[in-house]
């Protein structure tokens, strides 16, 4: 049986967010009092009483919504309304029942899921008002009060939850994928990225910058193995960033960056390189995490026959401290050579794990030194005993020698390039860490 899916909906500004981070018990989602700040589905996995299930956030449904963006919202949530086992309906205490909450409410009965309804913001501990009474009216059973920002009721919502899972929905064994992150400054095409390798629209495609707010995880499977996409949101240069949302979106990108095994960096082909890409890079660099560079729009970019390698140098200039990246030149927007995405992930995810043994490291250590002998300085010369890799994601590597300080980066940066000729390690940054005779540690 698969994993129980609950979801969170209800109109905007009940306290959905609020309630997605008290059941989960950590921060995991953007909460603000400003109406239609969750803009994408968020999942996260939750225990309660032995059983776990995948919880889903919703941006909030507007049954007669006109925005574009408000429709965009409405789309997503019934999308993780057909994903659901359960739904959590919130209202709000405060404002009473709605025109909007009996839409919602008749279009959850049609849709024959199991539904519970929770009413939001009932803060004080005691006898309820009235008003709450008013609630049996949208036809969903007995409502339970709840404070997501106190936590009353929290367990009595999640006993209820758990009791509406189909039998036998036990936690399943999770099976290795591959965590790809995709990053980029804001309106590069992400969103539109992984709704192509999709086929749905799973996340917001707009072109307004910056729609994508949470980072969003959504698993996916074919003949290249298992993978878990997380669109995040366009990192801005920390000038523009001019309000909470925006400064906990980027923190929520970074933060996916760390959590991922693979890194695809989007850059604009008719922009280039820009000062945001850069710092998006080092990102992705700094956390040592594999990287795939992909150049999208490429359809939209006159050509000639040496257009590519002329781009591909640029962006070899610009990104000289990630040169081990792969380069792909596609369009998420007809699908040109999307395809070809997955067989670099796992390639570059394979890289990135892979162990060397300790003899063969120092093989190619040995030739390298006889081949370029070590620096000197004021007649000491650098004398290196033996390498060994310490670790994975990336490779790790300890050299030990007789004198640290007379390591030059440029030595160090040799030998790197004489390990990625024998071993290949396409794709990962590579660490090393340099020990001289007496260290301990």
């Amino acid at each position: 049986m698969h994993k129980p899916v609950v979801a969170i909906v209800g109109r905007p500004n009940v306290g959905k967010s609020m309630l997605f981070n008290r059941l989960v018990g950590k921060r995991m989602s953007i909460v603000e009092d400003t109406p239609g700040v969750t803009r994408d589905r968020l999942y996260t996995d939750c225990d309660w009483a032995g059983v776990s299930f995948t919880l889903i956030d919703t941006g909030g449904i507007e049954p007669r919504a006109d925005s574009e963006l408000l429709k965009f919202m409405r789309e997503q949530a019934e999308i993780a309304i057909d994903h659901a086992d359960v739904i959590i309906l919130l209202t709000d205490l405060k404002t009473g029942v709605t025109a909007s909450d009996k839409e919602v409410a008749d279009f959850l009965l049609r849709s024959g899921k199991q539904v519970i309804l929770a009413v939001n913001k009932a803060d004080s501990v005691g006898t309820l008002p009235p008003d709450f009474y008013e609630f049996y009216n949208l036809g969903l059973g007995d409502p339970i009060a709840v404070s997501a920002l106190h936590g009353h009721g929290s367990g009595d919502l999640l006993d209820e939850v758990v009791a509406r899972f189909p039998e036998k929905s036990a936690e399943v064994e999770e099976e290795d994928d591959i965590k790809v992150a995709v990053i980029g400054k804001p309106n590069v095409g992400k969103s539109s990225l992984i709704n192509r390798i999709l086929g749905v629209n799973r996340v917001i495609v707009s072109d307004v910058p910056g729609t994508t707010r949470d980072a969003v995880d959504t698993p996916y499977e074919n003949e290249y193995g298992k993978f878990t996409f997380i669109d995040t949101a366009g990192i801005r240069r920390k000038s523009r960033i001019n309000d909470r949302i925006e400064q906990f979106s980027v923190l929520r990108s970074r933060l996916a960056v760390e959590r991922s095994d693979v890194c695809i960096l989007m850059i604009d082909a008719q922009e280039g390189v820009t000062e945001q890409d850069t710092k998006v890079a080092g990102l992705a660099h700094e956390a040592g995490k594999a990287v795939i560079i992909a150049v999208n729009k490429w359809d939209a970019v006159e050509k000639d026959n040496r257009t590519l390698d002329k781009t591909e140098k640029r962006i070899r200039g610009e990104l000289a401290y990630m040169d081990y990246a792969p380069i792909v030149f596609i369009s998420a927007k007809t699908g040109q050579r999307v395809d070809k995405l997955f067989s670099l992930i796992r390639h570059v995810y394979e890289q990135s794990s892979r162990r060397i043994a300790t003899g063969m490291l120092n093989s190619v250590l040995a030739d390298a030194t006889v081949r370029v002998q070590p620096p000197t300085d004021r007649g000491k010369r650098l004398k290196i005993y033996y390498m060994t890799q310490t670790g994975t994601k990336p490779p790790n590597f300890v050299i030990f020698c007789n004198d640290a300080s007379l390591f030059h980066f440029s030595y160090q940066r040799y030998l790197e390039n004489r390990i990625r000729e024998v071993f290949g390690l396409e794709g990962t940054p590579i660490r090393m860490v340099i020990r001289q005779k007496g260290d301990v540690g």
